[in-house]
């Protein structure tokens, strides 16, 4: 169930910190680094007859997203239009910046959303540098990057929000510059703009980093979750960063909540987490009726904006009439309590740890009508080998160097491919899984019934997709004849004319298999075993023939000469005493070598000296233990 405004305005000074960072027109930033001329001219980036993206001179012309190429021509004829169906170079920049931020964060947790949004979770970061903040003189405060380096951060004002903020009658500075000494303890209001104020500068200070190091501009918001993070950072684009000021609960009737200023102005459609279907279904409740779309998007939005106050002043409208409107057959449980909390800025969803390993990889494409097997077995052989170089990239070991090389190429190199032989897998999707999406049939007045409606179909991951050694095309026409092309008969058993608008290839249900990277699921004990000896050189001992020292000890000489005469003497002595016996010749010998060993044995001790036997009462020979009951024997034998 959701929480209550009252519950959440009493703990929020413990709630977390997500701040979303938008990379400002990802796609477009990354053709005007790769031209410069094209910065200042209206820019449109198309996929099939889509413009997907356009930059803002194109917009302030009358551009927009999802737009019909040739109507966008004739609102800007002197538009300059990009082919973008390769999303390598967009990929490999959006990566880049990812992997930029999340070495910043403390806890790891930074979230992915699409290309250029991220969230990063900095509750410890701003915590910890609260704490640290010397209350008596707030403007000249200093920001931390580091627990271990106190050198390592920047001077900031703490008594100011930097930035844009809203309500825009927040005003500044938003805390006091010092504290009184008679209150140590900092109060609950003060202690949240304090943390806001701290979220703003780290804000300011990495997208600062991202335009000075990565040359790429962003937006920001700052929040106390990812939902109105994202809100508040989309009200000051493309260079702006914005802060939501408290109140955030009901702080009573004669002050509004920041939160319900916020959202209510926002279509209920364009609220995240609430879809195309979802808003359609309570548009439809709104208004009685269903509502109409523009014919002349290629996805139609809606005509008709219905805003989320007026949502939830409906009659009875709360989360039980949620669950009953939008609760059915493959909804989530408790669908309606989430998104009655949304519509009142609740989110309670974590900012997820970055994963080395995506959830899942999909490729998919739309279509203005897709009829016959020819064409879509065409279509399959490229969807399937964009998955397969898709796999190879984010599934596979340190392969920058590969994908790099090879990212404004539909084959793979010579070069490139021997690197990836070289490069291991760190996760084996288990699953392959085709879907479609199938127009309805014209009604008998020829409209047609709008629906978003998929089928799919799975199967085992054929596991030539997972070869190093053959071609990419290689293995895509494989799988499409072997598995793909069989999932779709199995879908659609007619022969003809299914009028798709849409074909998606999916590989998904990851397993971590064992590597030595730090995102595999353990060592590879195969891989460990091939670099053993080259592990181990340095630790090796050889065998190799020495010449003799010319400067050898004179000591060590005099004790080898001195033991060849002991020997000579025992050995004539022990011919006299004992001419019948052959085990006393060597006692000489072996007192004198251990007398010898005991001396020059500076480390030995009698606790960790070895036991040398003792001393036979007839001949006096040092004799182990183990063989004294022997030489007893002996000595015992008659003559």
């Amino acid at each position: 169930m959701p929480v209550s405004k009252e519950r959440r305005e009493n703990n929020y000074t413990f709630c977390k910190l997500p701040q979303l960072l938008h990379y400002r027109a990802l796609t477009i930033r990354v053709l005007e680094r790769e031209d410069p001329k094209l910065r200042d001219l209206p820019l449109a980036v198309q996929q099939k007859q889509i413009i997907v993206t356009c930059n803002y001179e194109a917009r302030r012309r009358g551009l927009h997203k999802l737009q019909l190429l040739k109507e966008a021509r004739k609102i800007c004829p002197d538009v300059i239009v990009v082919l973008g169906e390769d999303l390598g170079r967009f990929r490999n920049a959006s990566k880049e910046l990812f992997s930029f931020l999340k070495a910043y964060a403390w806890s790891g947790k930074v979230e992915r959303l699409g290309f250029d949004e991220v969230f990063i979770d900095v509750t410890d970061m701003v915590d910890y540098n609260v704490e640290l903040l010397n209350r008596y003189d707030l403007t000249s405060s200093f920001y931390h990057l580091d627990r271990n380096d106190p050198t390592t951060g920047f001077g900031f004002d703490g008594s100011r929000i930097v930035g844009h903020v809203f309500p825009a009658t927040a005003g500044f500075p938003v805390v006091p510059q010092t504290f009184p000494s008679a209150s140590p303890k900092i109060d609950e209001s003060v202690r949240l703009c304090l943390r806001l104020v701290l979220g703003s500068h780290l804000a300011q200070h990495l997208r600062h980093q991202l335009e000075e190091r990565k040359g790429y501009t962003s937006t920001a918001g700052i929040s106390t979750n990812k939902l109105l993070s994202k809100l508040v950072g989309n009200l000051n684009k493309p260079k702006g960063q914005t802060t939501l000021m408290p109140p955030y609960g009901s702080a009573g009737a004669e002050v509004e909540s920041s939160v319900t200023k916020l959202i209510d102005g926002h279509e209920i459609g364009k609220l995240p987490g609430i879809g195309f279907k979802l808003a359609g279904k309570i548009r439809s409740h709104v208004l009685g009726r269903p509502a109409t779309f523009d014919a002349s998007l290629i996805y139609g939005g809606t005509k008709e904006m219905i805003s989320v106050k007026e949502v939830r002043m409906q009659a009875n409208m709360g989360p039980e009439m949620l669950e009953t409107l939008l609760g059915s057959s493959g909804a989530p449980k408790g669908i309606g309590a989430k998104i009655w909390g949304w519509m009142n800025g609740i989110d309670d969803s974590e900012v997820s740890k970055a994963r080395g390993v995506p959830q899942q990889i999909s490729i998919e494409d739309s279509y203005l009508r897709l009829d016959f097997m020819e064409d879509v077995k065409r279509e399959l052989l490229l969807l399937g080998g964009s998955l397969i170089r898709r796999m190879r990239l984010d599934l596979m070991s340190n392969l920058d160097k590969a994908d790099n090389a090879g990212s404004n190429s539909e084959e793979i190199s010579a070069q490139n491919r021997r690197d990836v032989v070289s490069k291991n897998w760190i996760a084996h999707p288990r699953t392959l899984r085709l879907t479609t999406r199938p127009r309805l049939p014209l009604n008998p007045d020829g409209t047609r019934v709008r629906t978003f409606a998929r089928v799919s179909k799975s199967c085992n991951m054929p596991s030539i997709m997972f070869s190093k050694s053959h071609s990419i095309e290689y293995i895509a026409e494989k799988v499409v004849l072997e598995t793909l092309l069989p999932l779709f008969r199995k879908l659609h058993p007619e022969h003809s004319g299914w009028n798709l608008s849409l074909v998606n290839v999916c590989a998904t249900n990851m397993s971590l298999v064992t590597t030595d990277d730090k995102d595999g699921a353990g060592r590879d004990i195969g891989r460990m075993f091939k670099r053993q000896a080259k592990v181990l050189e340095g630790w090796k001992i050889k065998d190799v023939d020495v010449s003799p020292d010319t400067n050898m000890d004179i000591q060590q000489t005099d004790r080898v000469a001195h033991a060849v005469e002991v020997s000579k003497a025992s050995t004539s002595k022990s011919q006299d005493d004992h001419s019948d016996g052959s085990e006393d010749k060597s006692v000489a010998i072996q007192q004198s070598f251990f007398e010898d060993e005991r001396d020059d044995d500076k480390w030995a001790t009698e606790t960790d000296s070895p036991d040398q036997g003792q001393a036979c009462k007839t001949c006096g020979a040092i004799i182990p233990d183990f063989a004294m009951t022997a030489h007893d024997r002996f000595h015992a034998l008659p003559d």
